[in-house]
C-alpha cells in the first residue's frame, strides 16, 4: 500500500506499458484483484484507450470495497472508496470503463468456504457488517479523523 496519491499515480506508469500492437482495435478485458480508490484501474484503462483499444471492461475479483476495514488492514476512509456511494455503472464512468464487472460477495464466500470448516467471514469492506457489533458510524467518523491527522 503506497503513502500518497502522487506516488501511486506514478507507480502505474513506472510499472505497466501498453503495446498498441497489442490493444489497437481490440475489445479489451483487464482484470485485477480489487479497486480501492481507483486509481490504478482508471490509468489501466486510459493506458488501454491511449494504445488504441476500440473498448475496454474492466474485473475485479473482489467485491465492490464500499466500507474500511477496521480490523487491522490500513485502508482508505469511505470518502476515498471509488465503491462508496455508487453504484457499478457510476464507478465504471469514473473509470473510463466501457463497463465493469465485480465478483458477488456470495461467490466469493462460496469459494473461500467450499471444502473449509471456515463458516463466517469477515466481508465488512463489502457488505458494512463488522463481525464485532461495535462499529458505529461514530467510531468510523473519529477513525477517519485519526487517520488523517
Amino acid at each position: 500500500i503506497m503513502p500518497g496519491q502522487a506516488v501511486r499515480k506514478k507507480s502505474v506508469r513506472q510499472k505497466l506499458n501498453a503495446m498498441s500492437t497489442e490493444f489497437k482495435g481490440k475489445n479489451v478485458l483487464l482484470i485485477d484483484d480489487s479497486i480501492v480508490r481507483g486509481t490504478t484501474s482508471k490509468q489501466i484503462i486510459q493506458m488501454a484507450r491511449d494504445a488504441g483499444a476500440k473498448s475496454v471492461i474492466f474485473a475485479s475479483a473482489a467485491p465492490p470495497i464500499r466500507h474500511p476495514h477496521v480490523y487491522g488492514i490500513n485502508m482508505p476512509s469511505k470518502h476515498e472508496l471509488i465503491a462508496h456511494g455508487r453504484t457499478i455503472p457510476e464507478i465504471a464512468e469514473v473509470l473510463g470503463a466501457d463497463r465493469l464487472v465485480y465478483q458477488e460477495v456470495e461467490d466469493l464466500k462460496a469459494a473461500i468456504t467450499e471444502g473449509s470448516e471456515l463458516t463466517d467471514l469477515d466481508m465488512s469492506p463489502f457488505d458494512g457488517r463488522y463481525v464485532t457489533g461495535t462499529v458505529t458510524e461514530e467510531y468510523l467518523g473519529w477513525l477517519e479523523g485519526a487517520q488523517t491527522s
